[in-house]
């Protein structure tokens, strides 16, 4: 779904600044993930999980029988947040499983098998895209989602843990404030997540304008994913045996910028892009690893809280993507973003410099 709804909100709104879409819909997911610990708390995590998918059926069957309007643009708004509430609770089911000594490579085989996923979607969702339109990808989405959901009830059904201690939103933040080795690590989350944002709004777009059919843009962004599946696991091992995260996120935000600085280069070549894409996304990989490993290191399964502050980085980072993209738009052609993001990336040099070793 993530790789074509840029494409779909430009064909029902008539415009390609979708900065407003994502604006809108990840200032909800930042409310409703500061809030999110008091719902888990209640219900439980396996319960909010399994609800969230819940959610996002019903949004589907919606969206097979609503035209390209504001009114569907409304109904993907409420499917993003409740993939931002289903996220953030597979978190908090994992880190119950999680061991600190062990959670590089637990993140990283966890990572692994999710960018499996993330390989083959845009390689389906483009190509039945281009063959069928936009219901046929609504209606093989609302088939993963029905999976989903029946093996979550299965497995996650009696994984209902709920908590007595509940902390209001400002509270949450000066708590957060005051954990001196999780802010630089909530800073690099954002700087990728800021990453991701501009690169998933923007990147179909412009390979797009270059000339690129939809069949070419799924190639490319299947050939750009594979490192999520090669090396996440390998460097969840590294983090956790030998130099850790410190280093190797240094090194990974570097090869990020170096990569991201080439989009500017207006290429009609299809292996120009792969390989741009597959470097940017060889550093992309390693700092989410890398950042997940540190994390959940110092935190255990009962920081419910924690960790879906954690998770705001994504909406904050979509909302400052949104803003910022469209206010480079109103004076710059697209390319322009890349730019910006080099800058974005290159800030968060200082704070991984200041992680803490062990």
């Amino acid at each position: 779904m993530i790789y074509v709804l840029s494409t779909y909100f430009k064909e029902a709104s008539g415009t390609e600044n979708v900065g407003s879409f994502y604006l809108i819909s990840y200032a909800l997911i930042l409310i409703v993930l500061l809030n999110s610990h008091k719902l888990t708390r209640k219900l439980g995590k396996g319960r909010v999980f399994i609800f969230s998918i819940l959610i996002k059926i019903i949004a589907n069957i919606l969206l097979l029988y609503v035209a390209p309007s504001y009114f569907s643009i409304g109904i993907l708004v409420i499917y993003l947040v409740a993939v931002g509430i289903e996220w953030a609770n597979l978190d908090v089911i994992l880190e119950s499983f999680s061991k600190d000594n062990m959670s590089g490579r637990i993140r990283g085989l966890h990572l692994t098998i999710i960018n499996l996923g993330f390989l083959l979607g845009p390689f389906i969702s483009t190509r039945i895209l281009d063959s069928f339109g936009f219901h046929n990808v609504f209606l093989f989405s609302l088939f993963i989602n029905i999976i989903i959901f029946i093996s979550s009830i299965v497995s996650f059904r009696n994984i209902s843990d709920t908590f007595s201690y509940d902390l209001k939103t400002f509270e949450l933040i000066k708590k957060v404030s005051q954990r001196k080795d999780i802010i630089p690590a909530y800073y690099i989350s954002f700087i990728l997540e800021f990453f991701y944002a501009l690169m998933i709004i923007y990147t179909s777009i412009y390979l797009g304008d270059l000339g690129f059919s939809w069949k070419e843009i799924g190639f490319i962004f299947t050939i750009m994913l594979i490192p999520f599946v090669l090396i996440q696991y390998p460097a969840g091992i590294l983090a956790d045996k030998k130099i850790g995260e410190k280093k190797l996120i240094v090194f990974a935000l570097l090869i990020m910028a170096f990569a991201v600085s080439f989009c500017m280069f207006e290429s009609g070549s299809l292996i120009f892009w792969c390989l741009v894409l597959f470097l940017t996304r060889i550093g992309a990989a390693l700092v989410e690893i890398l950042r997940d490993s540190y994390f959940f290191k110092r935190i255990d399964g009962r920081d419910v809280d924690l960790i879906n502050f954690f998770r705001t980085a994504t909406p904050v980072a979509y909302i400052i993507a949104s803003i910022v993209s469209s206010v480079v738009l109103l004076f710059f052609p697209v390319k322009a973003i890349f730019l910006v993001l080099v800058f974005f990336i290159l800030s968060a040099i200082i704070p991984a410099l200041r992680l803490k070793k062990g």
